[in-house]
């Protein structure tokens, strides 16, 4: 009998930039366009009720010319604004469709939000407390640091997330999303064993700006994990079915079975907007029925929190969403963001594919959310 011609899987294989495949430049676009069949491992699924939609129609670029520019970037996926049950607008790139999954990296953060919301309104969470009372056996990185300081990004540790340098920390934290395989010979590390290995804890006290850190969301996924009544993937179904997804959403897992909140969804860009539907909501269902906490999102709003770096310093980072006091939101790698008008309920969903080496512009992202932004005012007035 011949011998079995075997190689490593070439699109979760690390090439001399150390990217795997489907997140290095010249495959990137193909990468965030079918992430959701790329990843190791996920978990898919289907709302129990559609949320339907009625067109609305209405030219947004008329009114915020600055839109046009993002739609004809060449890296603009998909655009999707909803108000209730209408499509105000939408539109794709020639290679995309609005309802079409794609990467929304750490836009997913926002589930973390609403699940903590949850089980803190439940008592089962108390945000002042230390890490190392929900998880006994995490290391030094977070053992003394408290959820909220997660929560806000507020937290000081060895943990890099420099995406212009090819070794920083995030990049190995994809081996345990299930993103990427490790090098030749060695095992899969665990999420639970990953937030584990990161140590050099620091207190910093009178904190005004925030340090963003994917890891903080994989420590808190754990501490849901840990004390949540129901299992993650149980709360992940009540949230899609609170939102009424009309396709389905994506999240890998991890080799020990935790979902990625801290950036593994995927989602097309009208189910995106559908989410954003459900923040304006505070959290109630298709049906009305009473949410999880409203009053922790109307908390996040108002609280004192730390700022984001410049350019994007308008934005305060508040219990893993992004606001200004009346829009929330979240930014993703790539050149994703969701933005939210809490007062007049209006959902933005863009989605776009940085092709530069990083797959990161800080001026773009600030950019992308002014302009947001400004949609959702204008749609106010």
């Amino acid at each position: 009998m011949s011998r079995l011609r075997v190689i490593p899987n070439p699109d979760l294989t690390v090439g001399p930039d150390n990217k795997q495949r489907w997140n290095q430049p010249a495959h990137r676009r193909h990468g965030f366009h079918n992430a959701h069949r790329l990843f190791r491992r996920s978990l898919m699924v289907r709302s129990r009720n559609v949320l339907m939609l009625e067109t609305a129609d209405q030219d947004l670029t008329a009114t915020v010319p600055a839109l046009a520019d993002l739609l004809a970037h060449p890296a603009f996926s998909a655009f999707c604004c909803l108000r209730g049950g209408q499509v105000i607008m939408e539109q794709a790139a020639p290679d995309f469709s609005t309802t079409q999954p794609h990467s929304i990296q750490s836009i997913t953060k926002l589930h973390i939000h609403l699940i903590m919301g949850q089980l803190i309104g439940q008592g089962l969470v108390l945000p002042e407390a230390e890490v190392a009372q929900y998880l006994p056996d995490i290391g030094t990185g977070y053992r003394e640091a408290t959820v909220q300081a997660l929560l806000d990004m507020a937290v000081s540790n060895d943990f890099s997330e420099d995406y212009d340098d090819p070794h920083a920390d995030c990049y190995d934290e994809e081996i345990a999303l299930g993103w990427r395989l490790p090098a030749q010979g060695q095992d899969e590390i665990t999420l639970k064993d990953f937030v584990a290995g990161v140590t050099g804890f620091r207190e910093k006290e009178a904190r005004t700006e925030a340090e963003y850190k994917s890891a903080n969301t994989d420590v808190l996924t754990l501490v849901a994990a840990a004390v949540s009544r129901v299992p993650l993937a149980a709360l992940i179904e009540q949230i899609a079915d609170a939102v009424g997804y009309e396709g389905a959403f994506h999240i890998s897992l991890s080799k020990d079975g935790y979902p990625a909140f801290s950036g593994g969804g995927c989602l097309s860009a009208r189910d995106l907007a559908r989410f954003g539907l459900l923040l304006a909501r505070e959290g109630a269902d298709l049906f009305g029925s009473p949410p999880g906490n409203a009053a922790f999102l109307r908390q996040t709003l108002t609280r004192a929190a730390p700022a984001l770096t410049p350019p994007k310093d308008w934005l305060r980072y508040s219990n893993q969403t992004m606001t200004d006091g009346r829009v929330v939101g979240h930014a993703g790698y790539g050149g994703q963001f969701l933005m939210v008008d809490t007062v007049t309920g209006t959902s933005c969903a863009f989605l776009s594919v940085l092709e530069n080496d990083a797959g990161y512009d800080e001026t773009y992202m600030s950019t992308v959310a002014r302009v947001l932004r400004q949609v959702c005012l204008a749609e106010a007035e």
